[in-house]
């Protein structure tokens, strides 16, 4: 009975924040969506102004809505991977682009491998908001296929000196330091692979252009041309960079599932509220056979999502490999979001492509996660390559 009763207030507590976070979404973010809309339609960059983030970063500590996955030691919450993802979930219904600091992935890389000294330096002030961080993975011509790395970085001394480029890194300007991946060995694929942390203005790390990229974001090519760093800049152990890079990317992975429900859910509340109001031909769009499958289909696909997504998150509480879960949420979830937001889209007819609705950011943003985090093609070669090897 006592463990009954600590599950059913873990639950209670769960459920409690995920409450306070809708709020949060409805009454902080929902009213910033017309000016990030026509900030796009203008084509500018999909940014938050300093006047708008600052109040919401207070409101955010004013909450608690801080670090809420991070050790209690680092002053987070430590709430789990389940009520994480709720979160989530909760934050893809808005087209604002805002989460709740620090970002998650990074965090736990750093979490699974930093030092003492890198903790203390990097860690915690990361932890609190006052740092900002990114990750520098894929390269020109390489994409999502890990053997295709070329930076390398060769040890002089107590140094390492990065050569190499990097491309499609998110957040640079505002990073304080770029988690960077480089070939240390003679492996082909994943085998020599290390990650070093670069601080920003290291002489040698120069941002060589921005990109822009669907739904107003922004990336950035990374030019690393004799970059010394010292030793104790090495994240975790040389040439075992490949299994904190494979956390940091499932950790992302789950959260686009939970975001792409969130964008999933919104795009059927629209398409719902406008098909009961919505008269063509002399009867409403919900009495018409298409529109009510188009909804059914939504309301199936997005309860399996949430399902593959749930379970997922547990067995990471429970410190199992999910990698092949994450795979297929990845897969799934994108796909889905992709079919329920342009059913929307149509629902609403010439309304839903223009840019006065949240839609057509919804339909780029999702169409950018099909290719980010590894491309749908590479994680379905990756679930095939497991099941053939599992079968007997």
């Amino acid at each position: 009975m006592a463990a009954q009763d600590q599950a059913d207030d873990a639950m209670d507590e769960s459920r409690m924040i995920r409450d306070l976070v809708a709020k949060f979404v409805d009454q902080e973010l929902m009213p910033l969506e017309p000016a990030i809309l026509a900030r796009e339609a203008r084509g500018e960059p999909l940014r938050l102004t300093p006047e708008e983030e600052s109040p919401l970063l207070e409101k955010c500590r004013e909450l608690g809505l801080w670090a809420l996955d991070a050790p209690e030691e680092l002053g987070g919450a430590n709430l789990n991977a389940e009520t994480w993802m709720g979160i989530n979930e909760e934050l893809g219904r808005t087209v604002v682009p805002f989460v709740f600091p620090p970002d998650s992935p990074n965090m736990h890389m750093l979490l699974a491998v930093a030092t003492d000294e890198q903790r203390k330096k990097y860690l915690e002030p990361y932890a609190r908001g006052d740092m900002k961080g990114a990750i520098a993975i894929s390269e020109p011509g390489a994409g999502g296929d890990p053997s295709g790395m070329i930076t390398r970085a060769e040890r002089d001394g107590d140094d390492w000196v990065i050569n190499g480029r990097k491309i499609w890194v998110s957040r640079v300007p505002a990073a304080d330091f770029v988690i960077v991946m480089a070939r240390t060995g003679d492996g082909k694929r994943h085998e020599g692979i290390t990650a070093f942390i670069v601080d920003k203005g290291t002489k040698g790390f120069e941002i060589l252009r921005d990109i822009p990229m669907l739904a107003g974001h922004r990336t950035y090519e990374l030019v690393f041309e004799d970059c010394r760093i010292p030793g104790k800049q090495v994240l975790g152990a040389i040439g075992g960079g490949f299994a904190p890079m494979q956390l940091r990317l499932i950790v992302r992975r789950l959260q686009i599932g939970a975001w792409c429900l969130g964008m999933s859910s919104r795009a059927l509340q629209m398409m719902v509220e406008h098909a009961k109001q919505r008269v063509t031909f002399g009867q409403k769009l919900a009495d018409r056979q298409a529109i009510q499958w188009w909804i059914a289909d939504a309301a199936i696909k997005m309860h399996a999502c949430r399902m593959m997504v749930m379970d997922a998150a547990r067995k990471q509480d429970q410190g199992k490999d999910v990698r092949n879960e994450a795979s297929m949420i990845k897969v799934y979830a994108t796909e889905m979001a992709s079919e329920i937001i342009d059913h929307a889209m149509q629902t609403f007819g010439a309304m839903g492509v223009t840019k006065e609705l949240p839609l057509h950011l919804m339909a780029q943003r999702v169409r950018v996660m099909r290719v980010y985090e590894g491309p749908t093609e590479v994680h379905l070669m990756a679930i095939a390559r497991k099941v053939l090897k599992d079968a007997k």
